[in-house]
């Protein structure tokens, strides 16, 4: 395995029709990194993180987790990877320790060790009350919690997050940002995507800016980001205008 690098991307290349989502992407994550990856809306996150953990095939190139590529050996890669999708679907007439207990069994992991997992899970995300609820009633910062208990419970290496905080409270938010941490000084990597830049600007050790399908900086956050906020050099680098200043009179 490729020690040093979690994600690799190489010409990545992915269209819809005449729309071209992801124009040849190279990127790579290193091993123990928390790295943001961000981009207006339509730039291509989703697409390329979908392509990177086995989710959605691309026209051309290849994506490796750890070495392992992920289509030539999906059931090796895909044992790396945990994944929390933005809006994932998941079984919400199960409750949350059967969620766990199924999702585990799924993946071949023996059922005490199921039950072990499981039961710190739940406890660490604060769950524990909610265990023999139906997921179907859990709040949104309890289904981000699940999902991510989900995501960790196979014991990957690399986890991809895409929009982890979107509607969760301050305290569950809390939560998550603790777990995600320690996984990453523990010698995981995290991938997150997220459209609020001072969120990537206070987790993320790394960042990739994409828009029109393309990576267009990459790096550190601090030489990404420059002398400026992380939002300055956002807007800058995709080369936005920001609005509202001028029209909509009648509101006065």
């Amino acid at each position: 395995m490729t020690e040093g690098v979690a994600l690799r991307l190489s010409r990545l290349y992915k269209t819809f029709g005449s729309n071209i989502a992801v124009d040849h992407v190279d990127l790579e994550v290193p091993a123990g990194s928390f790295f943001g990856l961000v981009g207006p809306n339509g730039a291509g996150k989703t697409t390329s993180l979908s392509m990177a953990v086995g989710l959605l095939r691309p026209d051309g190139g290849t994506v490796t987790i750890f070495g392992v590529d992920v289509w030539d050996d999906p059931v090796r890669a895909k044992a790396l990877i945990g994944v929390l999708p933005d809006g994932m679907s998941m079984p919400e007439r199960l409750t949350g320790r059967e969620l766990l207990t199924y999702m585990g069994l799924l993946r071949g992991i023996p059922a005490r060790t199921v039950t072990e997992r499981t039961d710190e899970l739940l406890a660490v995300l604060e769950l524990t009350d909610a265990q023999h609820k139906l997921v179907i009633d859990y709040s949104a910062g309890m289904r981000k919690k699940i999902g991510l208990a989900v995501a960790l419970l196979h014991a990957p290496r690399l986890l991809v997050l895409d929009e982890p905080f979107a509607a969760v409270d301050p305290v569950s938010a809390s939560t998550i940002r603790t777990i995600l941490q320690r996984f990453v000084t523990s010698g995981g990597a995290v991938i997150l995507s997220s459209h609020v830049m001072a969120l990537v600007e206070q987790l993320c050790t790394h960042v990739a800016v994409i828009t029109r399908g393309r990576v267009v900086a990459a790096g550190p956050v601090d030489l990404v980001r420059g002398a400026t906020s992380l939002e300055e050099a956002f807007v800058h680098i995709v080369g936005g205008r920001t609005g509202g200043g001028e029209g909509l009179s009648w509101l006065a």
